[in-house]
Order: structure tokens, then C-alpha cells, then sequence
């Protein structure tokens, strides 16, 4: 069914979700870091962990709570390891903070072959993919995961929440084999408590088995999910749980306490990040088959995999970069009428001037 949404320039979406961040006291480069990941969630369809939900969370959570300091510092604690820095961001913005320690990372992959970044003492730092994204852009392969900002998914077998919806991310330099990096992005429950946000916005059900309301029985009305369920029953808890145990090793604590400052009696709620990048040079092997360079070699066996009949098949990423084309022909980032109202909900918080959806373009699929 063809859908049409609405164009917002890019320069006037960064505006108003700058002024946003900076109405909650935010400083003006942390604004724009905030305002630079939101512009590349809506530019590659991450309709769930847009401007929206970024400023919600910290509605919820964040500068109006105990769980984010505007203007906070990073501060690099030791480590006898050159490759590996560890960082307690002092409940810094998590945007900045995933931005600079991506960055980080590269640049100790580039000196080690392999550079590791991990975060305490953070706030969320929504798509993880975007970061992903800017190091595979730059060749790098990279991968981050994180605890989600609540404790919402029920573990495999469970009754209670005790687990994040903890999303993973990696990113790979293939877009001279395939025209884009791929990019393998989720969360680890069935899907995101930001899928259930935007489809309560837009009067849409959830798919079965994802959700469950207040007493555990499944649901697929959005109004009545409280709690959310892990992909791949005991696989999907598996992969959460990962996050879950990096951030205890980094530092973070309970899941269940975590951004419920009431409930943390003294302990620690935050969340914490992971980044490991990796120069493509420090894995080759140099043995490629035909004579093959490296490059060659992944594109030849990409190919491979989506040969044998199944060129039809599509490599995860590939929906991002088709939203990014789509948002390049339409010249600005494409939203529902939905997301337009909750854009200028926002405006009138900040002072700033509501869009007006007589005025804008649409761009139809």
C-alpha cells in the first residue's frame, strides 16, 4: 500500500531538535551530536530510536531526572592495556559520548589493528547502528552493544523483566562489493519498546509473541504492552544477557533498578557501552583464493551467498540504504503525520516555531 509522508528539510529538523536539547540545558555541542544521530535514524527509516523517542527518553530519564548531566565531562581512567580505554562519562549525553568513543576506537585500530572503548556511567545512546554506520563508512568493521534504558524484557522461561532490550550492532565495509555497508542492527527483544511507541502513534497492532501486559498474558495492542519478550526464545535471551554481563565486568549493576533512581537505593543505574573496531588489515590472512584481494574476496563471497537462486534474498543493511536514497530523492528526512505533531509538541516546549503540514512537500512510495 503506498505510503506518504511528509519532507522536513534536514536543516530545519536539526534545528528544532538542537534547540530541544538546548531548552534542557544541553551545550551546544552535545546538541548537535544529539541532533546529527536523530538526523541519521530518520534518514535510514529508524522511525523507533528517532528525534521522538531520543527526547522522551530524556523526558523520562535524563536531564529532568538523576539519570543524565547536561554538559557532564568524560573522564579516561587507567588501563595497562594500549588498545583498550575505559571510560566513565559522568552521565554524559549518550550521543557525544557513543560519537567520541567510536571515534576513539578507530583511531586506536588504526595504531593497534584493533582499538576497544568501553563506557561506564552513561545514558543512552539510542541507534546504535549510526555509529556503525560512520566507522564502516571510513573501512573500519566495528560492533557495539549497550544496556538498554530499562529493564523490559521478560528472560527466556521467565515471569518478570530483568533484562534491557540490549541491542547489538555491526558494521561492515562492503559498500564497494554491494553499494552500501551492511549493517546487522537489532535489539534483542521481539522488537523495541520504541516499535511499540510508534506503532501506538500510528493505531498499529504489534506482531504476536512480542509483548505481554501488565499480568504476562500476550498481547498485540501497543496501548497494553508493558513488558516485552526476547527474539528466538532462549537465543534471543542468550544474546541480551551478553550486554548484560559486559556491562557488569565494565561496571554497571542491577538491570532492575536501573534508571529507576527510586528503586536504586543507593546503587548504581546507569548504563554502559561497548565499542571494538577493527582495521581490515589486522585480519587478513593474505591467502585469497584466485588471487583474489581482499576486497575482491568479500564481494566474491557475498555473492556467493546470494547466489544458487537467492538473488532475491536481501543482506541486512540493505533496508537502511534504501531509506537513505529514498530520503536523498525526496532532499530531506521523510515523517508521518503522527511524528509531525510530536515534532512540533517539541517546538512549543522549546519556543521554537511549529511545522506547518500545509507547507511541507510529501514524497510518496
Amino acid at each position: 500500500m503506498p505510503e506518504t509522508l511528509y519532507i522536513v528539510p534536514e536543516s530545519a529538523h536539526n534545528s528544532l531538535v538542537e534547540s530541544a536539547y538546548r531548552h534542557r540545558r544541553y551545550l551546544p555541542d552535545e546538541a548537535v551530536d544529539a541532533a546529527r544521530l536523530c538526523a541519521e535514524a530518520a534518514r535510514h527509516g529508524i522511525r523507533t530510536h528517532n528525534a521522538i523517542k531520543a527526547l522522551h527518553l530524556d523526558h523520562l530519564f535524563g536531564s529532568g531526572s538523576q539519570g543524565c548531566v547536561p554538559g557532564a565531562r568524560i573522564e579516561e581512567l587507567a588501563s595497562r592495556f594500549p588498545a583498550a580505554r575505559v571510560w566513565n562519562a559522568n552521565r554524559k549525553l549518550g550521543q557525544p559520548t557513543a560519537y567520541r568513543a567510536v571515534e576513539e576506537a578507530m583511531r586506536l585500530a588504526d595504531q593497534y589493528g584493533v582499538g576497544t572503548v568501553s563506557v561506564d556511567n552513561a545514558f543512552h545512546y539510542l541507534w546504535g547502528g549510526g555509529y556503525m554506520l560512520a566507522a564502516a563508512r571510513k573501512g573500519y568493521i566495528a560492533y557495539t552493544n549497550c544496556t538498554a534504558a530499562l529493564a523490559e524484557v521478560v528472560p527466556f522461561g521467565g515471569k518478570f523483566p530483568t533484562l534491557g532490550t540490549n541491542p547489538h550492532s555491526w558494521g561492515f565495509p562492503t559498500t564497494a562489493a554491494v553499494g552500501y555497508p551492511i549493517l546487522i542492527d537489532w535489539a534483542t527483544s521481539v522488537v523495541a519498546m520504541g516499535r511499540v511507541q510508534q506503532l501506538a502513534r500510528e493505531g498499529k497492532a504489534l506482531p504476536p509473541d512480542a509483548a505481554v501486559d501488565e499480568n504476562g498474558v500476550p498481547t498485540t495492542d501497543p496501548a497494553r504492552a508493558r513488558y516485552l519478550l526476547p527474539f528466538g526464545g532462549h537465543k534471543g535471551y542468550g544474546l541480551s544477557l551478553v550486554n548484560e554481563l559486559n556491562a557488569a565486568f565494565i561496571g554497571g549493576s542491577l538491570p532492575t533498578v536501573r534508571n529507576r533512581w527510586k528503586r536504586a537505593g543507593g546503587d548504581k543505574g546507569t548504563c554502559c557501552f561497548f565499542f571494538q573496531v577493527i582495521h581490515p588489515d589486522a585480519l587478513s590472512g593474505g591467502a585469497f583464493a584466485r588471487g583474489r584481494s581482499q576486497g575482491e574476496n568479500v564481494g566474491a563471497v557475498i555473492a556467493d551467498i546470494l547466489g544458487h537462486g537467492n538473488e532475491g534474498c536481501m543482506l541486512p543493511g540493505q533496508i537502511e540504504a534504501t531509506w537513505a536514497r529514498r530520503s536523498a530523492d525526496a532532499g530531506g528526512l521523510l515523517f508521518t503525520a503522527a511524528e509531525i505533531a510530536a515534532f512540533n509538541e517539541l517546538a512549543g516546549e522549546s519556543g521554537q516555531q511549529p511545522w506547518n503540514p500545509s507547507s511541507l512537500k510529501t514524497f510518496a512510495f
